[in-house]
């Protein structure tokens, strides 16, 4: 049985209880055939020291996009997801708002997955760039 989108966002929203994605109010807000979006409010939580947001907080809203992507266009019954590589370009700093986080597939494959997140703005703005790498093990 297929879930529903809303069904799906709900058990995103379920999966991120008492984890680093509670705690950085990452959402998972949007999904289609092949993508994942997921935002991040940017306030004092995901600041640096000189009050914008953290190139590390950015990197594991990516990360966390990127693995819930894979994890729900796998089979969850036989496999879990767990990211191997991330590499990100920041090029742009956000002082306020949300950052959105668009996981997009480069290579799916049946153990490695390649995806690539796109990090923007309210203004659609490019906050970063990062890429993706996922491996599918199989459950014992």
């Amino acid at each position: 049985m297929q879930l529903s989108k809303k069904d799906t966002l709900e058990r995103a929203k379920l999966a991120c209880k008492n984890t680093l994605m509670e705690t950085l109010q990452i959402e998972m807000i949007d999904f289609g055939e092949d993508f994942l979006i997921a935002r991040m409010p940017v306030n004092s939580r995901v600041y640096q020291p000189d009050g914008v947001l953290h190139g590390g907080a950015t990197a594991a809203l990516a990360e966390s996009v990127g693995s819930f992507a894979s994890h729900i266009f796998i089979d969850t019954d036989k496999f879990f997801v767990r990211g191997i590589e991330i590499s990100a370009n920041h090029l742009k700093s956000v002082k306020e708002g949300f950052v959105y986080a668009k996981a997009t597939f480069i290579h799916k494959g049946r153990t490695t997955q390649l995806l690539e997140i796109r990090v923007t703005d309210d203004a659609d703005n490019l906050i970063s760039i990062c890429k993706l790498s996922t491996i599918a093990l199989p459950k014992k």
